[in-house]
């Protein structure tokens, strides 16, 4: 009896490890994106350079938290939540993996718009704003994931429908700046790609919010509606 009391201890501390670098690797990715805001926004060579060369550090600890999800998988053979919340956890280093990528990315799109001498550096007022929201949704799905609060969840689909919109707004007003002036191209372009990596900040923070669903009621709601999310959280 008290071997297995320990046993499961021992297996509650490991949950209790993972689910911390959880939460350690979403911290450091939310810099990430602040960062690359700013740079982008700033025109900051340094601040642009340390989001790129610290993109690898979000892939380590990709890798770190898997590497540690395989161990527990092979030692405690888990059933049932307990092995939901690996799963959840696997899925969730996966899309914050992917969010570090899109921070990278706009860095990079950064680094191209201030590189060369161009008479028209844009505002970004509208990219700022899409990125604020896009990075409330992703402090949301952690702090979800923490707490296992289904409540963010539907909050959260609601917010990704509304940057999937800002994006098409964003698209079409660079269009249109395309069009009146072929000077802007280059520059629009890379904006476009800066406006892409933030809807899919989104669209990663609402694929993590769902995961918390599926830990906590066992029910995949990928693929639905909020209306459904919600009723799915109040059954």
């Amino acid at each position: 009896m008290a071997t297995k009391e320990h046993i499961s201890k021992q297996f509650d501390a490991d949950l209790e490890e993972v689910r911390t670098r959880v939460l350690q690797m979403g911290g450091f990715v939310e810099e990430q994106i602040e960062n690359a805001i700013d740079a982008l926004t700033s025109g900051n060579e340094e601040l642009i350079d340390l989001v790129i060369t610290r993109d690898h550090r979000v892939n380590a600890m990709e890798v770190s938290i898997d590497e540690i999800c395989n161990q527990i998988i092979a030692r405690r053979q888990p059933t049932a939540s307990d092995l939901r919340m690996i799963m959840m956890v696997i899925k969730t280093i996966t899309d914050l993996e992917r969010i570090g990528d899109e921070a990278a990315k706009i860095a990079r799109m950064a680094k191209l718009i201030y590189s060369t001498d161009r008479m028209h550096i844009p505002r970004f007022n509208e990219v700022k704003h899409v990125a604020s929201i896009a990075m409330d949704m992703l402090h949301k799905a952690l702090d979800s994931f923490a707490r296992l609060d289904l409540n963010a969840a539907a909050q959260i689909v609601r917010q990704d429908e509304f940057v999937d919109e800002e994006f098409r707004s964003i698209l079409r007003q660079l269009i249109t700046f395309m069009m009146e002036d072929p000077r802007k191209i280059s520059t629009c372009l890379e904006i476009v790609f800066v406006a892409k990596a933030i809807e899919r900040i989104g669209d990663h923070a609402k694929n993590m919010s769902e995961y918390v669903v599926y830990m906590v009621k066992g029910k995949d709601v990928r693929h639905v509606t909020a209306d459904q999310i919600e009723q799915e959280i109040r059954e």
